[in-house]
């Protein structure tokens, strides 16, 4: 893989990545817990956790891997009943619209409903996103990326993926696409640092510079 191939295509990750959705989603862990039968998570406890990868994580919370898709549908269901109460990072909207200028395809990849998605962007920002491939089993990523791939008559080479956490960097190397990773979502600095995704953003605008420099 080339860094030096033109970006064509942006596959954004959404929740921590373009969506604040953090503080809700602890709001709502210990009813997941409940539900689901799996290990609360205390409040000292949540720091500890950004420092562990999605698996760890898991592990730590003691959820069987029959349960995941159990928890996806729900926690989707849930999501619906409560766009309201999400709201997208401010650096999202800006950030969509000057992509967008540049001439760069965008597309969105993720365990969330695509209702829920468009919901939360609300109107204007999701007619921004050329492709929506959503509902994603937690770490069924990568034959979402390829779908959009195919659909987009791209090669994995021209893509840049971004997301928040250390599934989305292995996802997107599975595939053989860019792995660029955002530092204001769930997962620690430390931990994306050491995973050493092609690329790190502090903010939005250096996704915007970072594209523009690889158009």
């Amino acid at each position: 893989m080339s860094d030096a191939a033109p970006i064509r295509l942006v596959i954004f990750d959404f929740d921590g990545t373009l969506s604040d959705s953090g503080d809700w989603f602890l709001s709502v862990v210990d009813e997941l817990a409940k539900r689901f039968r799996f290990r609360t998570v205390q409040p000292d406890e949540v720091d500890m956790l950004r420092h562990k990868s999605s698996r760890e994580v898991i592990e730590f919370l003691g959820i069987p891997k029959w349960k995941l898709p159990l928890i996806a549908r729900y926690l989707r269901r849930l999501v619906g009943r409560n766009t309201h109460e999400i709201e997208l990072f401010p650096g999202t909207p800006d950030l969509l619209e000057q992509l967008t200028a540049t001439g760069v395809k965008i597309a969105l990849v993720t365990s969330n409903a695509e209702a829920n998605a468009r919901k939360i962007l609300g109107p204007v920002h999701a007619a921004r996103i050329d492709c929506f491939a959503c509902g994603s089993s937690l770490f069924g990523k990568a034959p979402k990326f390829r779908r959009v791939l195919k659909k987009m008559g791209l090669k994995a080479h021209e893509v840049l993926s971004v997301g928040d956490e250390t599934r989305d960097i292995d996802a997107a190397r599975e595939v053989g696409m860019r792995a660029g990773s955002v530092l204001w979502g769930y997962a620690a600095e430390d931990l994306l640092v050491a995973m050493r995704p092609d690329v790190m953003f502090r903010t939005p605008q250096d996704i915007i510079d970072y594209v523009a420099a690889h158009r």
